[in-house]
């Protein structure tokens, strides 16, 4: 049985929303309470957490696995203490990474980080990060923690913002220009060590975690299956992908000279993909959606 610390904020409903697609319907009986359940025998306790805390908490063995973003893991400098066992391809509200940069605003004459001055203040969340990063750089800086609104204090409370962006939208609508990337960072699932090393909580997690890649693994897949005429078997074969190789079976009928052909597809590729197939002369298309993937 597990104990499971869970993000609130911006990645609380991408991650209920994966697990309810994996089958793990996360309950709460309030929307401002911490507690939750996960109707799964493998999870006892279940909390939502602010990201920031989760890797503490897990590293602490408070709780078995968390969930959150590896940029607490090295903010908190938890890189040791915890487990990293999986990276998600999902963020707060896209389906890849986000990064930690380096902005000022639009008209500075900075152009890399290595033009900010000396004595130059930093505002960010990421006091510890920033504080390696400009070490790292040999630039001696006063950085001050943010409580929110960092792009805002640039440029009359701060010379230069450090801050989580996925598109760099946000920053631009305030008037700032990106001019270096700190760190990339991902969806992770992490797990206290000593828990990872002990069989009897290292079998659930990796049944648990089967289930959260499955399912993650199949979206924006889909099953196409159609029928082909001998004829022209070879050419739609030579149209259609597939992850390993399509499944293919003769229809029912000693006379029917058809094939039964199905094969695992990315949905973007569809609209480009089906009059391909129908050019080269497949037959009865059909289009399923896929809930897991499991290798």
């Amino acid at each position: 049985m597990l104990n499971v610390v869970l993000p609130s904020g911006s990645l609380q409903k991408p991650t209920t929303e994966l697990f309810a697609a994996a089958g793990l319907t996360i309950t709460t009986t309030d929307s401002r309470s911490y507690e939750a359940a996960i109707d799964d025998p493998r999870a006892s306790l279940v909390r939502w957490m602010r990201p920031q805390e989760i890797p503490v908490y897990v590293a602490e063995g408070l709780f078995d696995i968390g969930i959150g973003g590896y940029d607490w893991i090295e903010e908190r400098q938890c890189q040791d203490a915890v487990e990293v066992i999986a990276k998600f391809s999902y963020s707060r509200q896209t389906n890849r990474p986000v990064r930690l940069v380096v902005a000022v605003a639009k008209d500075a004459p900075m152009n890399s980080a290595k033009d900010i001055a000396p004595g130059s203040r930093i505002t960010t969340e990421y006091v510890e990060v920033s504080r390696r990063y400009f070490a790292s750089l040999g630039i001696p800086v006063k950085i001050e923690f943010s409580y929110g609104a960092t792009e805002a204090k640039i440029p009359e409370i701060a010379d230069v913002a450090v801050e989580l962006t996925e598109s760099g939208s946000s920053l631009r609508a305030n008037g700032l220009k990106i001019i270096d990337t700190v760190m990339e960072s991902s969806t992770v699932l992490m797990a206290n060590k000593a828990a990872w090393l002990d069989p009897a909580k290292r079998q659930p997690i990796e049944e648990l975690l089967s289930l959260l890649n499955g399912t993650l693994a199949a979206r924006n897949k889909v099953l196409l299956k159609m029928n082909v005429p001998t004829d022209s078997l070879n050419d739609v074969l030579n149209v259609l992908p597939s992850m390993k190789n399509p499944t293919i079976s003769k229809l029912a009928g000693g006379d029917v000279d058809y094939w039964a052909v199905e094969s695992v597809v990315e949905k973007s590729t569809l609209n480009v993909l089906i009059p391909q197939l129908k050019a080269a002369k497949a037959e009865g298309i059909l289009e399923l959606p896929i809930a897991k993937i499991i290798p």
